[in-house]
């Protein structure tokens, strides 16, 4: 005959006094808090501590954090989940069914407070988890890791005072949550892990309340909210919001009487802001307002409040820019520059988007050209021509983090990241698995190699060339090459 209420307050003496003791501690402070009986009325709680299962909790938390719209908010939210599920498998693992401790006696708990879990007790499951979200939101968001550490201790807590836990086997639980949190950040880096070095350092005016900035921004990308929120964190600064065919003729005016040129729109946004910054000699303030904002992310500024601290504290660096040429027509890239099928799908998508959506656009583009089953490009080697889906040039080298997507954690490295996908029988499914490979994959339908100048000769009339998600036509010979630390633009240096 068992029982599940077995006394464990009470410690038999050992060959471990330390131990010993450190369980007689453990004892008192399970009495002691079954002795405040102040809220003894009250029956367990239904939510998160008590008898519920909190998982819902902790998606709701993930789901309130994404629903600010920031990016450090929303990776916050899937680092917070993400880590609960690993602290979830190693509780399971190495825990629960490795220490079998029984659960602590109920008698000293009033009636309506018992909870009566019949598994193991260490470490504490719910704790680990609690623990597990608050460490991953706070390793990508400390503001708000703050927010939710009360809520975790709240959870973990209430295991103790319902009776189902000893206090160090809540301690136990909450290190193995913090554990497979920053177990989770050795396999995926956080943002502050890859943010790119602070070199070359510029020399710039510091903006204390934005006197001299001149920002303009692009209507058609959702920008007023980050356009006001700009003007209060720097009441002094002028914001200018324009439509998208009025945005390059605003920059100019604007950057012929600015000390710092801002812009707020896409990636396209931006590009056209860095070749008037360019020819002006001034330097660039970038706030993301676009749907992927590349430039603006790598870079290291996310939101209104990165921005406005790098210009209070006169914080910029010197980035390369890329450039290609054509004939008597050349541009400037800040991201990428591809020729072949990429620029394909970048002409159908604006052709539909209008009519559907972008995203609806986007998969439609792939699916026509796909379909297509053809080869845009073909290349000459060894006096061979070959077929070429495409050919991508990179401004900086594109790095894969561990499991995270590529990215760049240097701006100013010299490189074209240069990588190709070869033609070939079933192009659509070589295409697809050199996108799945990932950018550091050496394949047989996938190449790359770092270059500082690439020359394409015999490049067919009416190709199509994108840059910065911008679609131009090329033909004859095309130059791709660098301009180091040609750009300088203001990003937050301290303060990660």
């Amino acid at each position: 005959m068992t029982t599940p209420d077995l006394d464990l307050t009470v410690t038999k003496p050992g060959r471990h006094p330390l131990f010993d003791r450190a369980l007689a501690l453990d004892a008192r402070l399970f009495r002691a808090v079954a002795a405040r009986r102040g809220r003894g009325a009250r029956p367990a709680p239904p939510g998160p501590g008590g008898g519920a299962d909190p998982g819902a909790v902790w998606l709701a938390a993930a789901a309130a954090l994404a629903a600010s719209r920031t990016p450090r908010a929303r990776r916050a939210a899937t680092r917070g989940l993400a880590s609960t599920a690993l602290s979830s498998l190693a509780v399971r693992a190495l825990g629960s069914r490795a220490v079998r401790r029984p659960r602590p006696v109920l008698a000293p708990f009033p009636l309506l407070r018992r909870l009566r879990p019949v598994t193991s007790s260490v470490p504490s499951g719910r704790a680990a988890r609690a623990a597990a979200f608050a460490a991953g939101v706070a390793l990508e968001s400390p503001a708000w890791g703050a927010v939710t550490a009360p809520v975790a201790g709240s959870v973990a807590l209430a295991r103790v005072r319902t009776g189902a836990h000893f206090p160090s086997e809540i301690l136990a639980g909450a290190a193995v949550g913090v554990g497979a949190a920053f177990a989770l950040r050795g396999l995926v880096p956080t943002r502050g892990q890859t943010t790119p070095p602070a070199r070359p350092r510029a020399e710039v005016p510091a903006l204390l309340e934005g006197d001299g900035l001149v920002l303009v921004a692009n209507t058609s990308s959702g920008t007023a909210e980050r356009a006001r929120a700009l003007r209060d964190a720097l009441p002094r600064a002028e914001v200018v919001e324009c439509a998208p065919d009025d945005v390059c003729a605003e920059l100019e005016k604007a950057a012929a009487r600015a000390r710092v040129l801002g812009v707020c729109g896409g990636d396209g946004t931006v590009n056209t802001a860095a070749r008037v910054a360019l020819r002006f000699g001034v330097p660039l303030a970038v706030l993301p307002g676009g749907t992927l904002n590349h430039f603006a992310y790598d870079l290291g500024v996310e939101d209104v409040r990165d921005l406005a601290r790098a210009l209070r504290q006169g914080d910029a660096v010197r980035v390369d820019v890329g450039r290609y040429s054509c004939g008597d027509r050349h541009g400037v890239f800040l991201n990428t520059c591809s020729v072949g099928v990429y620029p394909e799908l970048v002409r159908e998508r604006e052709r539909w988007s209008h009519r559907i959506g972008g995203w609806p656009a986007g998969v439609l583009a792939v699916l026509r050209v796909l379909r297509a089953d053809r080869h845009p490009l073909e290349a000459e080697f060894r006096g061979r021509r070959r077929p070429l889906w495409l050919l991508f040039a990179g401004n900086g080298t594109y790095h894969r983090m561990g499991l995270a997507p590529g990215r760049r954690v240097d701006l100013a490295d010299g490189q074209l990241d240069v990588r190709v996908v070869h033609g070939g029988r079933r192009p659509a499914v070589r295409l697809l698995a050199a996108a799945l490979a990932g950018p550091l994959t050496r394949s047989p339908v996938h190449a790359a190699v770092q270059v500082k100048r690439l020359r394409l000769d015999h490049v067919a009339p009416g190709t199509l060339l994108a840059y910065d998600g911008e679609v131009t036509e090329v033909e004859g010979r095309v130059t791709l090459e660098k301009l180091p630390g040609a750009l300088t633009v203001y990003r937050p240096i301290t303060g990660y």
